[in-house]
């Protein structure tokens, strides 16, 4: 019962969040909204027995995993926050409001990756399955990773479309996801 109340919650709190960008198919929101939620399903199949057996090596590994995705999420939108330069009135496309940057971002945690908020929900699926692995969870965690990878796509040609030649350059010069690989 917990765990239906806990779901009808987040989706509707993820539906409101994600309104504008489930109206426009193809945008980055729409996908993200997808992987959002699979996300989601994670977190109520393992509301049971989340703290069960914390120092086990799969246990460490999620810790530090979600770790890691706080801390690319924290700095992600520090940078944004920072020098992104805001514009509430940015009417490109269903952006959250933390999206709305005039200024192409490239300091911070930018100058690595091109990415990070999508490196963090990434890391946090990961996370997400290693807190209680199975088939099932592998498979939700799956489909949310290309999910996210189909958001990262279409939030680049989005990207391209608002800086044009400029996002064009960075993408040469950074990577998507990891620091010097991908």
């Amino acid at each position: 019962m917990l765990e239906t109340i806990f779901f009808a919650a987040g989706t509707a709190w993820l539906l409101y969040v994600s309104k504008d960008s489930l109206r426009v198919p193809r945008s980055h929101g729409f996908y993200r909204f997808f992987a959002w939620e699979l996300m989601l399903v994670l977190i109520v199949l393992n509301m049971n027995g989340w703290y069960d057996a914390p120092m086990t090596i799969d246990q460490i590994i999620c810790g530090m995993l979600m770790s890691a995705s706080l801390l690319l999420a924290v700095l992600g939108y520090q940078s944004l926050r920072l020098f992104g330069r805001q514009d509430d009135n940015r009417n490109d496309g269903p952006l959250l409001v933390f999206e709305k940057t005039t200024v192409l971002v490239t300091q911070g945690i930018f100058r690595y990756i091109r990415h990070p908020m999508y490196s963090s929900l990434i890391l946090l699926d990961g996370g997400l399955f290693m807190k209680k692995m199975s088939w099932t969870s592998g498979g939700i965690a799956l489909v949310a990773f290309v999910l996210l990878l189909f958001a990262t796509l279409a939030e680049e040609m989005e990207n391209t479309r608002y800086f044009g030649a400029q996002y064009q350059e960075y993408m040469k010069r950074s990577k998507r996801f990891v620091p010097f690989l991908y």
